[in-house]
């Protein structure tokens, strides 16, 4: 059921911003749609997410009306603080969102689009599990607006997939692609690397699988332990073996190796994309430092250097929207400092990377030995930016320590 919320000040029943909110009408919005609905928790999520069994009360069923409310509330937040902005992007993320009916995922995008109006050309995603897609259901999605289907491969190997507690077919990842393509949606397919008992070849076989159907992007992320979660303490007890540091880097090595030969470049360390046009424009938002309304239970919001995020449990937050109160649990104003250290933390991630002159203090003086040890592009370094190298981006948390010290 994920981590703790961080602690923050109180949020107004009305939900309304703190007074002197501004918002810059030039900056990106994103809407972020949180299903929080399960059929099994997997051994390493520490996402915010349910099964049937801890539901205490809320209902799928009445899941789409009951966020519905939190975007009408957003909205009249949003009135007092000047230009409407539409949505550039669009995000339904979990969970499984495909654990709904594809009717009541149209029927909050049609609510997002009544309340703030969605951009021409806008990029909408649904996250899927392989075993919920079909033919039927990806064209409904396609049909009421859903450009992008970002799909949970993980691996193409059944012992790897059992060993992270995915119950999904491997065959229906292929069968979720095709589906996808004769309703006309955009692929995207993440991965997972580093599982107990993944072999080099295990991962090697997983990621030529993922190449061979030709998706658009591609999404490859190290196994990280999270505290509370099973595989945790699996681990503690002896009972599996945490991550090797070594392996993983030899499986990222290739990752980046095998999609790069296929016509891939990366643009952020974990994604890479056939062209810039198939980034994942919603992500891109968050890394760039844009604003975005999360809705949902623990969902999270950034609106006009604002941070709040929402109570976890879906009845606590079926109950406050049901009340006409927001399901804001508290909210933060993060202070210079704070600020800038993300932002160098999320943006020397990116291809773009960060301009020399935003490390932080003696951060700017260890670029030259950042290059030294080929943590970072020299030539880029040179015309002012910060850009990983891969080495870099293996090493990228030591990368923003040297940049923010």
């Amino acid at each position: 059921m994920g981590s703790a919320l961080p602690l923050g000040e109180p949020v107004p029943a009305d939900g309304s911003l703190p007074a002197g909110t501004v918002v810059d009408p030039r900056t990106p919005f994103g809407v972020y749609l949180h299903v929080p609905f399960c059929r099994v928790r997997c051994g390493y999520c520490d996402f915010n997410t349910y099964t049937a069994g801890e539901l205490r009360g809320a209902r799928q069923d009445e899941y789409a009306d009951t966020l519905l409310r939190e975007v009408e509330l957003a909205r009249a937040v949003l009135e007092g603080l000047g230009p409407a902005r539409r949505a550039a992007t669009v995000f339904f993320g979990g969970g499984t969102p495909t654990l709904l009916p594809p009717g009541d995922l149209g029927r909050m995008l049609d609510g997002v689009r009544e309340a703030f109006g969605v951009e021409g050309g806008a990029e909408v995603t649904v996250e899927a599990n392989p075993d919920t897609v079909t033919d039927a259901a990806a064209a409904e999605l396609a049909a009421s607006g859903v450009t992008r289907l970002s799909i949970g491969m993980q691996s193409a190997v059944p012992h790897v997939l059992a060993a992270l507690d995915r119950t999904h077919d491997p065959a229906n990842v292929r069968t979720a692609v095709t589906a996808a393509r004769r309703a006309g949606l955009d692929v995207s397919l993440d991965l997972i690397y580093g599982a107990p008992g993944e072999s080099l070849d295990d991962w090697r076989a997983s990621v030529r699988t993922a190449v061979e159907l030709e998706p658009d992007h591609v999404s490859a992320y190290a196994l990280i332990i999270e505290d509370g979660t099973k595989l945790a303490r699996q681990i503690r007890r002896g009972e599996v073996p945490a991550p090797d540091d070594d392996l993983q880097a030899d499986m990222y090595e290739f990752v980046d190796d095998a999609l790069g030969a296929a016509g891939f470049d990366w643009y952020e360390v974990s994604n890479w994309a056939r062209s810039e046009a198939q980034r994942s424009r919603h992500n891109l938002a968050y890394w760039q430092g844009a604003d975005w309304w999360g809705f949902g239970p623990g969902a999270h919001s950034h609106v006009g250097g604002v941070r709040f995020w929402n109570v976890k449990h879906p009845a606590a937050y079926a109950q406050r929207l049901a009340a006409g109160e927001s399901p804001a649990a508290a909210r933060e104003i993060p202070d210079v400092e704070a600020a800038t250290l993300e932002r160098v933390l999320l943006r020397t991630r990116i291809r773009e990377g960060l301009p020399v002159s935003e490390a932080l203090g003696e951060g700017r003086r260890a670029v030259a030995a950042l290059i030294a040890d080929g943590l970072i592009d020299g030539s880029a370094a040179v015309h002012g930016r910060i850009v990983l190298t891969r080495r870099g981006r293996l090493l990228a948390d030591a990368v923003v320590r040297a940049l923010t010290e």
